[in-house]
């Protein structure tokens, strides 16, 4: 079905039985975001909320609450844009198969955006005050759309569609110092707006923003599309929406998605910021309170029959892993053709996405020479390193595809068998330091700031990975409860971290050195190539996922790295013994997230009810 509103989409749901409803009144505070944590977490569909305490707005949330649900909500469409994605790969294959590429020419043209003078957006008019105000943290700034459809266009081309920019930044309805005509509107690093931005900048301009709500999903899921610098989210929307995209467009004015259910339309003033946040995020933690840019609210209108889409973020898995696996289908098969000799790339999820990149690639520099060592692979790896979000990886993983053209990208444990088995600590260790991170990482040494670290093995296997731990051990003082989390890899017990927690972590005390100096390259320990100090290794081994979190969320490379009788040849660092991760918690990173307890208990004694909801609470 090609959805026009969020109405639709929730009519749609229900008939095919992917929707249950809220029939109580709800709480808009923490409430309904516990709600819908559980509902993900038990595999529930889309969730209806008709009435929220204090708001004249119905809710849903968990549209996306899994990827088979993604697909139904697409199904008209999701074919034609695979064979879209098909001919970008193989332009040969139209003339081949003219029969099986029939529709691609009317796909095409819903892919361009339509100039519109007016909208179902606009029936009505309303205030900032009147929209539904949902917190899904305790400590969380106060209300925030988490589906927001943030759209801009370039300064230097005003009223041409194909150069507005739409992505979603997070945009805070209420809290801090913000009058009730302000939003804050917070957006990341390498992000399309922020080229806008500089544009309005350089020209002495106010910077035209709008936020849509609701319409069809497929423009939620464009504003999360990772499309190359220049061309706009909104002709994937078209494609994947089955119709053009229509766009409300006057002079001075930013341009509003016509057919969303709600819109905010406002512009930024040039040099003025305000604080934004603090925010649970999709890393699992706080993002805190920073200086950001106002939205100044020049309209809010919402359509007849408006019904509000929200989310919840937090430590993954949410509902917003199923975008990257809904991205990673469609255009998974095309990085080949963006990355020459790079077979495929992973975001591993339970990382918290962009800290831990997972790549299979080509070794083809010599082919008649056996490979022993990464060559190509560092050519791949610093391609990927600059292209788009992937640039905002911390660790990335690379592996020659040859070596097992079985090895899936996406088998997490799979991949890290093997590497570790190949992986040489002397030579295969890349850094690139004082770098820029995602904003919204806390672990480096400020704001956007901290390194990266490549970890690239080929060849054959090198070890055999240890699954117990050796009788002999033997651990320094205050390091304790030593636990395989998988072959391989042991997680132990460190002892708390100190330090400032205003100078980046740069006074902290450095275990992982303390650590590695307790070893020689000839102790028991070095039969894991990989060691991890944690806070507590129990949790940390109870589940591949939990170390995945504690590991790549809580570590910078460039300072928590370290290992066993380590060595700097030719300012090449590597180690001839274990590689050390000092995954800790300190004093400088944000806080995670936590539940609030009474509204848990709320949420319980809710279940005790009964209804169609209770089964997912």
């Amino acid at each position: 079905m090609k959805h026009r509103s969020t109405r639709e989409v929730v009519e749609d749901l229900r008939r095919g039985g992917r929707l249950v409803e809220c029939e109580d009144e709800v709480d808009s505070f923490l409430e309904m975001a516990e709600i819908q944590r559980r509902v993900y977490a038990r595999g529930g569909p889309a969730v209806y909320f008709p009435r929220v305490r204090g708001c004249g707005f119905p809710c849903v949330s968990n549209l996306f609450g899994s990827l088979d649900q993604a697909r139904y909500l697409f199904r008209d469409t999701l074919e034609s844009v695979r064979r879209l994605v098909e001919l970008k790969i193989d332009p040969q294959a139209l003339p081949r198969h003219p029969w099986r590429y029939a529709s691609v020419p009317l796909a095409a043209l819903r892919m361009l955006p339509q100039r519109v003078s007016r909208g179902p957006v606009q029936a009505h008019r309303c205030r900032i005050d009147e929209l539904p105000q949902i917190q899904s943290w305790p400590d969380d700034g106060g209300a925030f759309v988490t589906l927001p459809q943030v759209l801009s266009e370039d300064p230097e081309a005003a009223g041409n569609l194909m150069r507005i920019n739409l992505g979603m930044y997070r945009v805070q309805l209420a809290g801090n110092q913000y009058a009730a005509d302000e939003v804050g509107l917070h957006y990341q690093i390498h992000r399309g707006i922020g080229v806008h931005h500089r544009a309005a900048l350089a020209r002495g301009e106010a910077l035209r923003v709008a936020v849509t709500v609701g319409g069809s999903p497929a423009m939620t899921l464009a504003a999360v599309m990772p499309l190359p610098e220049g061309l706009t989210e909104l002709t994937f929307a078209g494609a994947l929406a089955g119709r053009r995209i229509r766009m409300i467009v006057e002079p001075g004015k930013a341009p509003v998605y016509a057919d969303a259910d709600f819109a905010i339309r406002g512009h930024i003033v040039p040099g003025e910021s305000k604080p934004e946040g603090p925010f649970g995020d999709h890393l699992g933690y706080y993002s805190l309170q920073h200086d950001f840019p106002v939205l100044h609210v020049e309209r809010v209108w919402h359509r007849e029959g408006a019904v509000w889409p929200f989310t919840v973020v937090g430590r993954p898995p949410q509902e917003d892993t199923t975008f990257g696996e809904l991205i990673h289908e469609l255009t998974g098969p095309i990085i080949p053709t963006v990355i020459p000799g790079v077979q495929a790339v992973h975001a591993v999820d339970a990382a918290g996405v962009h800290p831990l990149l997972l790549a299979i690639g080509s070794e083809r520099y010599m082919p008649f020479l056996e490979t022993t060592e990464p060559a190509e692979l560092l050519t791949q790896a610093h391609a990927i390193l600059g292209n788009g979000q992937l640039s905002l990886a911390k660790y990335l993983m690379i592996v020659n595809g040859a070596d097992d053209p079985a090895l899936r990208v996406d088998c997490v444990p799979r991949f890290l068998e093997h590497l570790l088995r190949r992986v040489d600590w002397r030579r295969d260790l890349h850094f690139q330091t004082r770098t820029t991170i995602d904003t919204l990482d806390y672990s480096g040494e400020g704001l956007n700031r901290g390194s990266k670290v490549v970890i690239a093995a080929t060849g054959a296997p090198l070890r055999e990975l240890p699954t117990e731990l050796p009788g002999e051990l033997r651990l320094p003082p205050g390091y304790h409860d030593p636990r395989v989390v998988a072959p391989g890899i042991l997680a132990i017990t460190a002892p708390s971290a100190t330090g400032s927690a205003t100078t980046g972590g740069s006074e902290r005390a450095t275990a992982a050195r303390e650590f590695c100096d307790a070893f020689s390259a000839t102790d028991p320990i070095n039969r894991f190539p990989l060691v991890t100090l944690v806070d507590d290794a129990r949790f940390a081994a109870e589940r591949l996922e939990n170390w995945l979190w504690v590991t790549f969320t809580r570590s910078n490379p460039a300072s928590d790295i370290d290992g066993i009788a380590a060595e700097t040849v030719h300012r090449h660092w590597g180690c001839r013994g274990s590689m050390v991760i000092d995954a800790r918690r300190k004093p400088h990173h944000a806080p995670p997230l936590v539940e609030d307890p009474k509204i848990q208990k709320r949420v319980d004694a809710r279940a005790t009810r009964g209804g169609e909801l209770a089964q997912y609470l």
